[in-house]
């Protein structure tokens, strides 16, 4: 049976001041995959996202998720819809406790009963190792730890389509590994789009890779496919 597609787009394109940061993307993403969007810095990986999420609205082209064009929805309609993300710049409140920070985004999902947040806290808490922390003051935590709990903010709100950008700087090795797990373990609940500059990570987890270079699509493929594609070898993974 084929692949059905969550997310599409199609001619998508953005440009800044006569700068073209994402220029006639067509892409597409099936239901239930790990794909990872890789490629040098400045190749357009966050514009994309960006216009993915309707944080940046497009110069010219369409988006579409679960069949339905979302090119011209705000962002808090896309995440209604079913799309979570966390950005290279965390985007916690700083302020307040994890457990403050989790509940609000349970309940985008659930409302306001009390019970119900609880256990989604809780449970997300737990998914990315942080339930010992729950009464801390998110600025309490280090970049790595802020980085999980935007996750733990993400799976709180059961997305269909999750997407993590940057999601392992500032963890530590074991974090990692751990890291890895819980993407696995997430697939199984939600799509998963990637933004990874760990080639390690890369190549164990993604079914799939986008290499984007100079706002384009320079390769796509499984990760074995791309580790040997020489334009993307000259291009990003620094071999000739």
């Amino acid at each position: 049976m084929a692949s059905v597609n969550l997310l599409s787009t199609k001619g998508l394109s953005r440009s800044f001041g006569g700068i073209r940061a994402v220029e006639n993307v067509d892409f597409e993403l099936p239901e239930g995959q790990i794909r990872a969007l890789i490629g040098p810095n400045g190749a357009g990986k966050s514009t994309f996202v960006g216009l993915l999420c309707g944080r940046i609205a497009a110069s010219s082209g369409s988006v579409r998720f679960m069949d339905r064009d979302i090119s011209n929805l705000p962002a808090h309609r896309r995440i209604a819809l079913g799309m979570a993300y966390t950005f290279q710049i965390t985007s916690v409140f700083a302020r307040l406790s994890l457990y403050e920070n989790v509940a609000l985004a349970a309940r985008r999902h659930i409302g306001g009963d009390r019970a119900s947040v609880d256990r989604e806290v809780a449970s997300a808490l737990e998914r990315v190792g942080l339930t010992e922390r729950t009464d801390q003051p998110a600025e309490d935590l280090s970049y790595g730890h802020q980085r999980l709990l935007e996750i733990a903010m993400g799976i709180a709100q059961h997305p269909k389509l999750l997407i993590l950008d940057e999601p392992t700087q500032g963890l530590a090795d074991s974090e990692i590994r751990q890291f890895n797990a819980l993407v696995r373990e997430l697939n199984a609940e939600a799509t998963i789009l990637l933004i990874e500059h760990n080639m390690d990570v890369v190549m164990e987890i993604a079914d799939a890779i986008t290499v984007l270079n100079f706002g384009e699509v320079l390769a796509e493929g499984e990760p074995e496919e791309i580790r040997r594609n020489k334009a993307v070898q000259a291009a990003y993974l620094g071999t000739d």
